[in-house]
Parts: C-alpha cells; structure tokens; sequence
C-alpha cells in the first residue's frame, strides 16, 4: 500500500527507491483516508536503520500506513543522535493524548542491565500501561517483550550461557492465532540476544499463550491476552545482512562472538546472506497491521480487561 512518514526522514528516499508507495509532510496530510496510525518507539541506537527496517514491512502492509516516530523523553541522548532525533520524533508525553492503533516497541542493547537501572524504565512502563489502555494493537519486540512481561507479570529474564545468534526455525503452537494467519508449521526468524524468558514462566501465567517456539532457540512469540499485546522475542525486521553487520561490529570491538548459525552460505562470513525470512515476516507484519485496523484482539472485550495489575482503570 503507501506509507506517510515525517516530512524529510531519510528512510523516505530509500524506500522509494526501492520502489514502495511512501509520502510525506502535507502531501501525506492531504492524501491519506483513514489511516492506520502507528506509533513507533525507537529505542535502538541506529535509529535511521530500525525505523528503515520497521517502515519497509508497514509500508507493503495491506492498509495504508502513517507512521509517528517516538521516543522517551527521559532517555538520555547521545550527541551524534540528538538533531535526528529532536527533528523526526516526538517525547512519547506529547503524543499520548494522541489516538493510534497501533504501537510498536523495538528492542534495546539494555538487555544485560537489570530492568529498573534503565534510565527510562518508569516512562517505559508508563507507555506499556498507556498502549494497554488506549491502543487496540501493540507489538514489543525483543528485551521489550522482556520488559513488558517483567512489568506486567513479574517474569524475570535469564542470562543465557552465550549468546543466541542466527537464524532459528520455530514452530507454530497456536495456529489459530491471528499473528501467524497463512503461516507454514515453521518458519525461520533472525534472533539476536543474550537472554532469554523461561516457557515454564509464561506457562505459570493466566492469559499468557505461546504462539511460537523453537527446539533451540526457546519461546519467540507470545499472546498477552489480557492486554492484547503481541510479544515477539526475536527479528522479523531484520534485513538480509543485519545479522552480518553486528557480527562484524562484534569482532571489531573484539567482543567474543561466534559465527550466527544456519546464516552464511557454508557458515562462511565472506558469503553473502540471503533473506530467506523476509516472506513471513511481511506476512507478519500484514496480519498485525490488519490486526490495528480491525481494533486489536480485544475489540469488543474491553470491558472484560483487568487493568489492576498495572493500576489502571477501565
């Protein structure tokens, strides 16, 4: 379909090159008819390639896109993203009077601190409590996912002996479940982390369904059905060479680091990758954008929704 971006992000040109339908400033204020509004909270330090990445796959989504860029505004910002960021994004407080219907929380590179000595942990939760209130659809990606079954569950990540990198094939355990709508019985996805939720955990949990889960790899994808958010553990949004990139960026810094599994042609990093998840990960993202346009899961269930756990009110 067509993407509306803020006026002048670089991920506009790239895109259009790549031949999808984005637009942009007043043009986008003129063109689009009833939208689906996403809200996209970037906590990734690339933030011009991960707000790339997300936009790509919204912007093939069957419904027309437009797309708020958001961070924390408690978040202390590094000198080399501060003009990117002051131009392009909001402080989520100024968009949370806003309606969306859908947001997406990307992962961070936080994910071996504890969760409160993250310097926008509270207003981190704030907009967990606020996307389970007022958005039909929500995504978190990653240690975000992490982040919000800690809040909302209490569910501690665990460190991992190493770190899991590569591409993983997973299998589909609840194959009702809209997010994997026209799924194969597996499929592969990029991942990329050193911890990991135990099943036992979620399995403890009332209202937690695994939807996806791998031998090797653990949980991916998880249903929080009583705040209708869509959990993803791993990297659908990844591009062909992501994964190539950061084991690069390990080595240079001289961090211990392995070949990513079943990644490289012959496991040999001179080769070049192939995307070979990028089918079902539009998929993906088609079946959560419908998901937004449609009012969530819980569309028609809100009144059924405890919000105590996170001190709401209905």
């Amino acid at each position: 379909m067509i993407i509306a971006l803020p006026d002048g992000l670089p991920a506009t040109e790239t895109l259009r090159k790549e031949g999808l339908g984005v637009i942009a400033g007043r043009d986008a204020m003129l063109a689009m008819i009833n939208p689906v509004r996403i809200a996209l909270v970037n906590l990734m330090p690339d933030k011009q390639a991960t707000e790339t990445q997300f936009a790509r796959l919204l912007a093939r989504a069957p419904y027309p896109v437009e797309l708020t860029l958001v961070r924390p505004a408690s978040h202390r910002i590094r000198n080399n993203a501060r003009d990117h960021l002051e131009r392009f994004y909001s402080p989520w407080p100024s968009v949370a009077g806003r309606r969306f219907d859908g947001v997406i929380v990307t992962g961070a590179p936080v994910e071996q601190i504890a969760f409160e000595d993250v310097d926008y942990w509270r207003e981190l939760t704030r907009i967990f409590d606020w996307a389970a209130a007022e958005v039909p659809a929500s995504m978190y990606v990653c240690w975000a996912g992490q982040a919000a079954l800690y809040h909302r569950y209490g569910i501690q990540k665990q460190q991992m002996f190493s770190k899991l990198f590569g591409l993983y094939e997973h299998t589909v355990e609840a194959p009702m479940e809209r997010a994997v709508g026209r799924f194969a019985e597996t499929f592969t996805i990029p991942v990329s982390r050193h911890t990991e939720i135990h099943r036992d955990d979620i399995e403890a949990q009332a209202g937690l369904t695994v939807v996806a889960a791998s031998d090797e790899a653990g949980v991916g994808l998880v249903r929080d059905e009583t705040s209708g958010a869509l959990i993803n553990f791993n990297h659908f949004e990844y591009e062909a060479d992501t994964l190539a990139r950061e084991f690069l960026r390990d080595r240079m810094a001289l961090r211990e680091t392995t070949v990513p599994v079943n990644y490289f042609p012959g496991s040999d990093p001179g080769a070049l990758p192939r995307n070979n998840w990028q089918r079902n990960a539009q998929q993906f993202f088609n079946n959560w954008v419908r998901e937004a346009q449609t009012g969530g899961v819980r569309a028609g269930l809100r009144d059924r929704i405890d919000y105590s756990a996170s001190g709401l009110s209905a």
